[in-house]
């Protein structure tokens, strides 16, 4: 190869580089989630006994700096501890509230269907995070009520260091928190029910699970305990995806295991790593397995390392998630608690550690966003990785990704769009359309505005000028003696989008001519309107 040849090479890799990092820098769809610790206080409330209306305060400021940033979806922590953050009928309110578990909110209000409401508001949609067998975060520390489960049915669990867990070998304990989550479902209108780590315990050295008796009454059809703690989890899992297609079939339902499934030296089918617990192994939870059964809808893989780990590289865990999805989604986990660490010799102490990480996720068709860890840390900003998130990676909206194997039918587009124009701002109206086939409505739209009909592309995201639910629109940011043409699409729940638009141009001060006919009328989207602007 010459030299000229060789420049030639190295030139059109790096265009081609540079090219895709550029069509990656803002995708138009992707899960832009945070995850909302409630357990000890972490993100939200900042303390115990918080009066009701500092605790709302405190919570949409979060949701406002998130939707400000461009995300689109909160992980919030509602059963910390067989406890509530909600009304239940089965568990005690939180301790997290009001310092002492059993407590209401004072002045009283449901924290969870509130936050609900909040983040409808803000179209960010909403995951219910339950901590399925956790029952005491603490037996030192921790404040436990007297009808807190594990005092009415102390057979139900096992001490495992400082903890107390719910034993998953009985039946009667599985079905009993199915109990605790369909309430939640029934009762609540979540877009996602979401599952953290914990389900066996990770290991501590000296301790072990005491199961024994437990196996010897359940565990006469299994080898060993091990295979037999798995199929608990397993039968678990399962139940509660049946539960939910039947009695809610949109609703999401998603887990966020242990970063590794299994490392490749006890398993071909493992990843060429040396994760120190990896959840197969160490926490009974065959994550892999769930994605392979069509179980779950997503997965969110806590990966916790840096692309310069020894023992579990980023970019190695990433990569095997990618080919492991079986049609579901991955989300990436990322640590923003351990941006400015010392961990992984010093990786993290590189703001562009993080942002290498949201770049590697892109480029893996599989992987569909992320979801941070967590509220708190990341919105400190340290290292600056939030303004460089919104100044650059997430400086335009992004849609949810779709989920076809749920609903994949799109909502009709909107109706009867009409703009005016008058003190300085253009003024949207439109009607909801009917029902699709399936007999869903939009849950929100999205307004893109264009300077001419050539330019027109829903594709573009920085042509996004609002994403809301309601059906009407003030725009403020335009520019007089300039012409605007706004498009307007409908999306359901599950982020489907109508394949029309409606459509309405208008001009600022003076009068609009009528645009030239569309020559084929395939060109012309359903439902366009021509906005005539009587001058001011």
């Amino acid at each position: 190869m010459t030299l000229i040849t060789k420049y030639f090479t190295l030139l059109m890799f790096l265009c081609g580089f540079f090219e895709a990092k550029g069509q990656s820098l803002h995708p138009r769809r992707e899960m832009r989630a945070v995850w909302i610790s409630t357990v000890g206080n972490i993100d939200w409330p900042s303390r115990k006994g918080l009066s009701t209306e500092n605790q709302k305060r405190e919570y949409i400021a979060l949701l406002e700096q998130l939707q400000k940033n461009n995300f689109n979806a909160v992980i919030t922590q509602v059963r910390p501890a067989a406890d509530a953050i909600y009304e239940s009928s089965y568990e005690p309110w939180s301790e997290v509230l009001q310092g002492k578990q059993g407590l209401s909110p004072k002045p009283y209000y449901d924290p969870l269907a509130w936050m609900l409401v909040e983040s409808k508001k803000r179209n960010l949609e909403f995951h219910a995070w339950v901590n399925p067998f956790r029952a005491v975060s603490s037996l030192n520390f921790s404040n436990i009520h007297p009808n807190h489960i594990s005092k009415s049915k102390p057979e139900w669990f096992f001490k495992y260091g400082d903890r107390l867990y719910f034993n998953p070998g009985i039946p009667e304990v599985r079905q009993y928190i199915i109990t605790i989550i369909m309430e939640i479902i029934l009762k609540y209108d979540i877009d996602g029910l979401h599952f953290d780590d914990y389900f066996y315990p990770y290991q501590i050295t000296g301790e072990r699970i005491n199961d024994d008796d437990t196996f010897d009454k359940f565990g006469e059809n299994f080898r060993n305990i091990e295979d037999w703690r798995r199929n608990n989890i397993d039968t678990f899992i399962q139940a509660v995806s049946d539960s939910i297609k039947k009695h809610k079939p949109r609703l999401k339902f998603g887990i966020s295991p242990a970063g590794g499934w299994r490392n490749q030296s006890k398993d071909p089918r493992g990843s060429a790593t040396r994760v120190g617990q990896p959840s197969y192994d160490h926490l009974y939870a065959d994550t892999r397995k769930w994605l392979e059964k069509g179980w779950i809808d997503y997965l969110a893989p806590q990966l916790y390392w840096t692309t310069q780990s020894k023992y579990a590289s980023y970019q190695t865990l990433i990569e095997w998630w990618n080919k492991n999805t079986f049609g579901r989604h991955i989300y990436g986990g990322q640590g923003a608690f351990k941006v400015g660490s010392t961990d992984d010799e010093f990786g993290w102490r590189s703001p562009e550690e993080f942002l290498k990480q949201i770049m590697l996720n892109r480029k893996h068709t599989n992987v569909k966003g992320s979801i941070f860890f967590s509220a708190k840390p990341l919105l400190k900003n340290p290292l600056n990785v939030l303004d460089s998130l919104q100044e650059k990676y997430y400086k335009y909206p992004a849609f949810v990704p779709q989920m076809p194997w749920k609903d994949a039918l799109p909502p009709l587009p909107p109706k009867n769009l009409k703009a005016t124009y008058a003190n300085k701002r253009i003024a949207l109206k439109w009607q909801a359309p009917e029902n699709a086939k399936d007999g869903e409505k939009p849950t929100y739209y999205v307004v893109f505005r264009f300077d001419n009909e050539l330019k027109i592309n829903t594709g573009d995201v920085s042509a996004i000028v609002t994403i809301q639910r309601q059906t009407d629109f003030y725009d403020f940011a335009v520019e007089e003696k300039r012409n605007y043409i706004y498009v307007v699409k409908s999306f359901d729940r599950l982020h489907n989008e109508s394949r029309q638009y409606a459509r309405v141009k208008i001009a600022t001060i003076r009068k609009l001519t009528m645009p030239s006919p569309i020559k084929d009328d395939k060109q012309r989207p359903e439902n366009e309107q021509n906005g005539i602007l009587e001058e001011d």
